[in-house]
């Protein structure tokens, strides 16, 4: 960007994060707060936080975060979610989020790690090797 500092503050948006039963109670309070852009849901913690550990995709999760997004949407603020899943990223999409983490790093990491790892399983270590 050009001439960025003196203009990032700009460009810069308020995000807060909400992954507790005291954050969904309070979410209509948190919407109304002037200079809050947007609402990040974070479902792994939310589903713990629900009694749902590692379990986003249960139903009682599943409600919370749909009612969430439709509570932020309709404040016409930012709502954002990461989901690994791509059939509840699309659902997040379809209710309206502005932004949907698909990947997370190190997952995305480890997937691309084992698909190059299949490629040589098959194959012989060479003595010497290259630059790395």
């Amino acid at each position: 960007m050009p001439d960025y500092l003196n203009r990032a503050e700009e460009q810069l948006c308020l995000l807060v994060q909400v992954e507790n039963r005291a954050g969904l109670a309070a979410l209509p309070e948190i919407l109304a707060v002037e200079g809050v852009d947007g609402v990040f849901i974070g479902p792994a913690d939310l589903s713990a936080a629900l009694g749902h550990r590692s379990n986003p995709g249960h139903p009682e999760v599943q409600a919370a975060i749909e009612t969430a997004i439709g509570q932020i949407v309709a404040s016409g603020k930012a709502a954002g979610i990461l989901s690994a899943d791509q059939g509840l990223a699309r659902r997040y999409l379809e209710l309206g989020a502005t932004f949907v983490a698909v990947g997370v790093d190190t997952s995305v990491l480890v997937k691309g790690l084992q698909a190059l790892l299949a490629n040589f399983k098959d194959v012989k270590p060479v003595a010497g090797g290259g630059v790395y």
